[in-house]
């Protein structure tokens, strides 16, 4: 099983930046891939950046050249995953959750509480 806490959220102007965290804990030698996902209100929960435990990324088209995810699991009983959102735009207000891949799921079955990123106009 793995924990996952989310940090770093909260209310900017547009054109600003934010940087969120995850710390994953627990059996974090069998995460895969950890992601970010964000829901709007009265919207699906979408899946804006994803990090392999190898390193490799992907982006959902909008964030593509303003997000960056990146991640730290140099330490043995903390991995740590990043979402670093400069230029932000209105639309990308929403709650954003941390989520992991495990290989007992190959899912993105672990979830964090979420985090509230609010962008003003």
């Amino acid at each position: 099983q793995v924990q996952l806490v989310e940090s770093g959220g909260g209310l900017v102007q547009a054109g600003g930046s934010l940087r969120l965290s995850c710390e994953a804990s627990g059996s974090i030698s069998k995460i895969l891939s950890m992601g970010w996902y964000r829901q709007a209100p009265g919207k699906q929960r979408e899946l804006v950046a994803a990090i392999t435990s190898s390193g490799s990324t992907n982006y959902e088209d909008s964030v593509k050249g303003r997000f960056m995810i990146s991640r730290d699991n140099s330490k043995n009983t903390v991995y740590t995953v990043f979402l670093q959102m400069n230029s932000l735009k209105f639309e990308d207000t929403a709650v954003y959750y941390c989520a992991a891949a495990d290989s007992s799921t190959y899912s993105f079955a672990s979830w964090g509480q979420g985090t509230h990123v609010i962008v003003s106009p």
